[in-house]
Order: C-alpha cells, then structure tokens, then sequence
C-alpha cells in the first residue's frame, strides 16, 4: 500500500508541476504578452495573438503524445514521465529569460512561440502517462479514484498560476510587474520541476506494462497500431475531451483576458474570484471519481457533457452581470461542471485501448481533443470579442457538450485488465 501512495504522489506532484508550468503561460498570455511580444492596434487584438501563441502548443500536443507514448509503450510509463516533465520544465523556465519585443524585434515573439512549442510537446506526453500510472497502479475497482487523485494536478497547478501572479500583482506597481515581475512565476517554476523530478524517480514500472513486457506484447511501433486498429477509439477519444479542455480555458483564460480588458474588472479581484472558483473544480473531481468506481466513468461523462452545453446558457451572461458575486457563482458553476468531466477522464480513456499500445492512444485522444476545446475554442471566443460579438460562449460551450456527449456513446469500452469493466 505504501508503493501505491506514493505512485499516487508522484502523479499528483508531476501532474500539479506540469500543469503550473502550461498555466502560467496561460494567465501571461492574458495579462501581459499581448504588449511585450506582439504589438497590435488594440489592446484585444493584442490579446487575440497572445493567444495565437497560446493555442500553439496544443499543436505541439499531439506530435508529444506520439513521440512520448512510443517510448511509454515501449520502455515504460516511469522514465518517459520523467523526460516529459524535465522538457516541460525546460521550456517553462527558459521564458523567463526572454527579450521582449521592444528589445528585439520578431525574435522575441518568435523565440515565445517555440518555447510555448516545447511546452506543449512535454505535456503532450504527461497526462496520459500520469492517467495510466495511477489506473494502472489502482486497486480493482478503484482505477477512477486514483486517477481522479491525479488529476487534482490540474487544479493544483491553476492554484499555484494564479497565486503566484496574484500575490506578485500586490506586491509589485503595474509598472514592475510589465517590467520584470510577470518572468518571476516562470522562475520559480525550475524549483517545483526539481522537486516533481526528485518524486518520479523513485517510483516503480506498473504491474501491467511489466506483465505485457513478460508476454513480449511490447509492440514495436505503437502509433501504427493505434491509427490501423483503433482510430475509431481515438477520435471518440478526442471527442470525449473536447468539454474538459473548452470549460477549463474559457473559465481561465479567456474569462481572465475578457474580465480585465473589456469589463472593467480589476485584475487582482479577478484573479482571487478565480482561485476560490477552484475550490469548486477540486470538489467536482473528486465527487465524479468515486462516482465513476460505482456507475462508470463514461456515465458520469455523459453527465458532465450535458452539463456543459446547460452551463452555455448561463456563463456569459454571468461574466457581464457587472457583479462580482455572480461572476464568483458563475466561475464557481463552471469549475465543478468541469470537475465533472475531467474527474472521470483518465479512467475512460484508459478503457479504449489495449495496454500494449495504451500510452500512445490515450496520449493522443487526449490532446487531439485538446487542439479542439484548448487551442481553437478561446481563440475562437476572442476573436469574436475583437470583432465586438457579444455571449460568444453559448454555441461554443454547447458544442463542446455535444463533442463529448457523442466520443462518449460511440467509443467501445475494454476491461483495464486488473479492473473492472467501465
């Protein structure tokens, strides 16, 4: 039982690194990229190529995902985390230490987006090697809870993003904080990589991959045989994510961008309504976690699905109420409906796919969903705000719904071999 928590652990504590390194980016993108790096006629259109920037590794994602799940599949799930995060970590704190536009031109913005790059090619390897260490390493019956465990990670890491640039906002004037402070979160980062580098090491190879390396089911290139035998399952896959990645980044970044840019909400407010949001994202989770063990991980999915496309109604409309109570309850909903969906998440992706090539396809369903719901849905949204549409989110966040309410009902189920059926 001891190795178990500290699988769980070093999930949670690579994941949580992982995570704060992508949404630090995310909150720069909002607050202040859009000036530094890309000069633009408007302080929107500032922001709508920041987050050009930010969608960028999305696409980097899945390029991650088969790069990192040929080599989970191959030499197991422990090493491949560990080169994820140590890329991830890399990237993330090379920006820290980059030239503004003013300072060098094209470079800047240039040099911003291959590093976002290597962000998003890190991550593209994590989440599905942390979602199959904890599934993998789960008692039966138990493979949501622990991956629901993992998943924590990602509100975690939104906490620490937020916090870190909430409290530097106080202590800093606006014009510190333009000048040098926005680079001290993407410092701190090399701590937090060292420490999630430190937990993974010590970790043992799960008992599955250890059992198929046994039986030589190793397969010698894993993204032939998911794109040949089991591309139906990626796409359902990818489907199934949409709603996760769409309700994260619309109640994140782009409500953060909309809030202090276009309706007068003072950033720091903002930023403190986001975090005790958060409180709402964690409790989702963990409710659909042991929700999922007793009725099925793609059932709670389905919920969260129609869940989503209700909250399209409501979120907008929320955000421009000029109050901060019911943009507070608006962010709040938001957050545990998407609790809802990701609680569940890493347990069903798990269920589609055999475990020889299992690294490979989850990995890749999971961030080709990201590119539909993370990169093009907030870009998208902002680039409707800059064309001065009003409730863009409604159709968005209903499509999203309906994106995963379908890869839920048409993606085929498996046992995940020392568990139960989902």
């Amino acid at each position: 039982m001891q190795a178990k928590r500290r699988v769980l652990l070093a999930a949670l504590m690579g994941t949580a690194v992982e995570f704060y390194d992508f949404f630090i980016y995310g909150t720069a993108a909002a607050l202040v990229f859009g000036p530094l790096f890309f000069p633009a006629q408007s302080p929107a259109a500032q922001t709508l190529l920041a987050f050009a920037s930010f969608g960028l590794a999305f696409f980097a994602r899945p390029l991650g995902a088969v790069v990192f799940g040929h080599f989970g599949d191959r030499i197991g799930r422990k090493s491949t985390l560990v080169a994820s995060l140590l890329t991830m970590g890399v990237s993330t704190l090379a920006i820290a230490f980059l030239p503004t536009y003013a300072q060098a031109g094209w470079i800047a913005p240039a040099l911003l987006c291959l590093m976002r790059f290597g962000q998003g090619f890190g991550l593209g390897g994590e989440w599905g090697g942390a979602a199959l260490l904890t599934a993998e390493h789960a008692p039966p019956g138990w493979e949501a809870r622990f991956v629901s465990i993992m998943q924590l990670g990602s509100p975690i890491g939104f906490f620490a993003a937020n916090g870190v640039f909430l409290l530097i906002g106080l202590l800093l004037s606006d014009a510190q904080f333009m000048a040098w402070g926005w680079r001290l979160p993407f410092i701190a980062s090399a701590v937090l990589v060292i420490l999630g580098l430190w937990i993974r090491l010590k970790i043992e190879e799960t008992p599955q991959f250890r059992q198929a390396v046994a039986r030589e089911e190793v397969v010698r290139v894993p993204i032939v045989e998911i794109v040949s035998r089991h591309g139906w399952q990626v796409l359902a896959g990818a489907g199934g994510v949409v709603a996760t990645f769409a309700v994260f980044y619309l109640a994140t970044s782009f409500a953060l961008a909309l809030a202090v840019s276009s309706l007068g909400y003072e950033r720091e407010s903002f930023l403190l309504l986001q975090i005790l949001a958060n409180c709402f994202y964690v409790g989702g989770i963990l409710i659909a976690g042991v929700w999922a063990d007793r009725a099925g991980p793609r059932r709670v999915l389905i919920i969260g699905a129609a869940c989503t496309a209700l909250l399209g109604l409501v979120f907008e409309a929320g955000l421009r109420s000029g109050s901060m109570a019911v943009a507070g309850v608006t962010l709040s909903a938001a957050m545990f409906v998407l609790g809802l969906n990701n609680g569940p998440l890493g347990a069903w992706l798990a269920t589609l796919f055999p475990v020889r090539s299992r690294y490979t396809g989850v990995s890749l369903a999971f961030n080709l969903g990201g590119v539909l719901g993370g990169a093009v849905v907030p870009f998208i949204a902002q680039l409707l705000v800059v064309q001065g549409s009003s409730q863009t989110t409604s159709v968005l966040l209903l499509t999203a719904g309906l994106a995963t309410l379908a890869g839920t009902i048409f993606g085929r189920s498996r046992p995940i071999i020392e568990g139960k059926t989902a």
